[in-house]
């Protein structure tokens, strides 16, 4: 490895030569190796690159830098928006709780890349862009890292995980539709309960993926304002009066989504409330979800010992051994998907309630375990779609056999002979294995005709 030497405030520092990171960029790298899978996630960069872009067009309009300037920052950073220097930024989350090392790497690469687009060569002379004085002009980490965060999480939810979620909520309501009049036992506590069509079964599917939809949708208000303009600890030090407002302004030109200046800047810096808030609705859908799945799988149990009730695709070979074995796989990488969901959550709450005065020291955890959160589920929300509820069909054979055997039917006699007899039927048909008519007939209590006429499936859903 070649190197070439920078410098920062506490020194000398050895940089790889072909990279444009700088001094402060390669102390992080060297002395936060920690973990090999959790690398700051690129939508914050890219998040960023919208964020240096526009502080810098704010910048200039209130005099304090140069077209000149203005113009090859924003070079660099359509650069990083454009995904062209995803490999200068090397940093793991497992650094300083305000993001401080992520927020220096970009301003460190925006300089010396505008360095090199200026004629100079990386590592020899003076970028006439300094990282600090220039590119975090206005700025502190403890105002830009949560922007980021807010950027790069209501981006991903739109982008990704609503469009997701609603492609299996109308999944699930196209087959509520078609299966509206397939007539299947109830079960609850795990036991044999009344009637419902296997459409009702799976409108309450449907209406829990749209209760979560309307939640995260609900908590997009509070995501959408951004910290930009409170510098150090929310009082906005060294930034100009209205910067916030400009810098929100092109932020939302640039990316297209309505983000607006934070109502509370000491809030915005030290809590992050609305990130808790919004992952909560994603924990929602994934409770929600568990649900569903674990619902679809008990369902299509079997083929011959199981429930059997509904037939799900054949995706792939379920065993190793076992010929002609197929599995509820669908809804088993989705039930690991919420359940790590599920976790995510346990250590945002964690993190976020852990802020100390004026600054939250976990925000790389917080918006890492937040934008995974959103991306399995958006993942794991189409896969389930496409490959598991999309395909799902009746097998009416075997709903008939459970609701012909059902002793709960029984339920429609209560009104008519009394709970205490009609229970005393249930109970005489399943000590003498005979159905519900029969012993009905038996004990005296019905005519054939009467039951008939009363214990009607198609009357009691």
């Amino acid at each position: 490895m070649i190197y070439r030497t920078e410098k920062d405030t506490l020194g000398e520092v050895k940089v790889p030569v072909d990279k444009y990171w700088g001094a402060q960029t390669e102390r992080s790298r060297k002395n936060f190796r920690i973990g090999s899978e959790a690398s700051m996630p690129i939508e914050i960069i890219h998040s960023f690159g919208f964020l240096k872009k526009a502080a810098a067009h704010a910048n200039y309009k209130f005099g304090l830098l140069s077209k000149k300037k203005r113009d090859i920052i924003s070079l660099v950073c359509d650069e990083i928006i454009e995904e062209k220097l995803n490999d200068q930024f090397p940093l793991v989350i497992w650094q300083t709780g305000s993001g401080t090392h992520t927020n220096m790497n970009i301003n460190e690469v925006i300089s010396n890349r505008a360095h090199v687009l200026t004629g100079g060569v990386l590592g020899q002379g003076k970028s006439f862009i300094h990282p600090n004085d220039d590119v975090n002009m206005s700025q502190s980490s403890n105002d830009t890292f949560p922007t980021a965060m807010h950027i790069a999480s209501y981006k991903k939810l739109i982008e990704k995980t609503i469009p997701s979620i609603k492609k299996l909520k109308e999944t699930l309501k196209k087959k509520s539709k078609l299966f509206q009049n397939v007539i299947k036992i109830g079960r609850t506590h795990l036991m044999d309960a009344t009637p419902i069509t296997l459409g009702q079964e799976f409108s309450g599917y449907f209406s829990q993926m749209d209760h979560g939809l309307d939640s995260i949708e609900k908590t997009l208000d509070h995501l959408s304002e951004l910290a930009i303009g409170g510098t150090a600890v929310g009082t906005g030090l060294n930034a100009p009066k209205g910067y916030d407002a400009k810098v929100t302004e092109y932020i939302c030109r640039y990316t297209g989504f309505p983000f607006k200046i934070a109502k509370n800047k000491f809030e915005a810096l030290s809590s992050h409330n609305a990130m808790v808030e919004s992952h909560g609705a994603l924990k929602q859908i994934a409770v929600s979800l568990i649900k569903i799945s674990n619902d679809i799988r008990f369902l299509a149990s079997g083929p011959r010992s199981g429930i059997g009730e509904i037939f799900i695709p054949e995706n792939e070979p379920g065993s190793s051994i076992m010929p002609g074995k197929i599995n509820p796989t669908q809804c088993e990488a989705i039930m690991m998907v919420c359940t790590q969901v599920l976790g995510n959550d346990v250590s945002i709450s964690m993190a976020a309630s852990s802020g100390n005065y004026e600054l939250n020291v976990s925000k790389p955890l917080i918006v890492y375990n937040f934008l995974q959160s959103s991306q399995l589920l958006a993942d794991a929300c189409t896969s389930f779609s496409s490959f598991c509820v999309k395909g799902i069909k009746p097998n009416n054979q075997r709903i008939k056999e459970f609701l012909d055997k059902s002793l709960m039917l029984v339920t429609a006699l209560n009104t008519h002979i009394g709970y205490e007899k009609s229970a005393e039927i249930a109970k005489s048909a399943y000590e003498n294995n005979k159905t519900l008519k029969e012993e009905a007939i038996r004990l005296g209590y019905l005519t054939e005709e009467k039951f008939e006429k009363l214990v009607n499936p198609s009357k009691m859903i």
